[in-house]
């Protein structure tokens, strides 16, 4: 009985490392932007591992599907349950505090692939952690499947594959797209809320500053303030959160005015999104004005979407030549539409017919 016990939770872990390291292996880009806000400073206040985000999730996530492989074939037992158990305890640890801090309201453990919220990803991480144990307390049950030779070469060649891999989706896009912007799906109907659809309750809170200490007061409270106190803040706390559409935040904002439902009417529209104008690719950057003027040449209309400033705009048009017009959306939708940074959306009255990376501009078809 303890062998199959074994058995199974060899099996079950390293499946589950496999394909959740694989999941995110296939947008790392992705995975870094949530390690980058583990590192912010609302959450562990560590600001000088944003630049290294990037690195430390591709190293993370080849290392899970290595482990897998490991774990599956046998290979170094000792030194495999170990790395799996430290890792496990690690993300443990962060799914536990980002549930009962309220911070990073999704782990990525599984990208974008399978939604998860922190509760479910502790509760996850926990079984996992059970499962491990039992690897660790039973390791001379776990026998290597191949002799040494097979076993080196099955592990050299899942780095290397993997490796490969990242690269790839790094300088092309996702080979899987599991994004509310995928090609195929239409952007008005992602915004749309169903009909009964539950919504959220949201509880308005006043923020006085009572005898120089901030206090919170809600609507109920505010009879009780004390004379003398300062406002000093308003803020929303959602109490229940109601049905949230897979697009709720997109916009294209300009002079105050925003004028996605007109562009998404365009039959032709083809949509640059850059992010960071600061930090774009340069050589992205300088392929775009004339792919515009390809663009418009065959009745398409051009316009791009940011989340830099009216000076950052203004600098890059200047830098690259730019003729296009730059509107306004937030950097997270920006970066949810497409990672790379700039990069092209082809899309036909809000359905998006095409996404190319900067690097393929000559895959597009229109």
């Amino acid at each position: 009985m303890k062998n199959i016990i074994t058995q199974f939770s060899r099996i079950f872990v390293g499946i589950l490392f496999i394909i959740s390291g694989l999941i995110k292996l296939n947008d790392p880009i992705g995975f870094s932007y949530k390690l980058a806000e583990y590192f912010s400073e609302p959450v562990f206040n560590m600001p000088f591992f944003v630049p290294f985000a990037l690195g430390i999730a591709l190293f993370l996530v080849i290392l899970e599907v290595v482990l897998g492989i490991m774990l599956l074939i046998g290979y170094k037992t000792k030194f495999t349950i170990w790395s799996l158990l430290i890792l496990i305890v690690l993300f443990t640890f962060l799914t536990f505090y980002s549930a009962y801090f309220n911070v990073v309201k999704d782990c990525g453990c599984f990208g974008d692939a399978l939604k998860l919220t922190p509760w479910q990803s502790f509760t996850k991480d926990i079984v996992l952690l059970f499962f491990i144990l039992i690897l660790f307390f039973n390791q001379k049950l776990v026998k290597p499947l191949f002799s040494n030779n097979v076993q080196n070469i099955v592990i050299y060649t899942s780095i290397v594959l993997s490796s490969l891999m990242g690269v790839w989706v790094l300088n092309h896009l996702p080979l899987i797209d599991f994004r509310p912007y995928k090609v195929g799906n239409n952007i008005q109907k992602g915004m749309r809320i169903p009909d009964g659809a539950e919504k959220s309750v949201v509880e308005m809170v006043f923020i006085y500053k009572v005898g120089g200490v901030d206090k919170e007061f809600t609507e109920k409270d505010l009879m009780s303030i004390p004379e003398g106190a300062v406002f000093v803040d308003r803020k929303d706390k959602v109490i229940t959160e109601g049905y949230v559409p897979p697009i709720h935040d997109f916009t294209m904002e300009k002079d105050g005015s925003d004028y996605k439902d007109e562009f998404l009417e365009e039959p032709k529209l083809m949509l640059i999104t850059a992010y960071d104008l600061v930090n774009a690719d340069h050589s992205g950057m300088a392929k775009l004005e004339k792919l515009s003027q390809d663009a418009k040449a065959k009745g398409y209309k051009v316009v791009a979407m940011t989340a830099s400033s009216p000076e950052e705009i203004a600098a890059a048009k200047k830098q690259f030549g730019l003729t296009f017009d730059f509107y306004f959306c937030d950097a997270i939708t920006v970066k949810t539409i497409e990672r790379a940074n700039p990069s092209i959306v082809l899309i036909e009255k809000g359905t998006i017919k095409q996404k190319v990376h900067h690097n393929d501009i000559a895959d597009l078809k229109f």
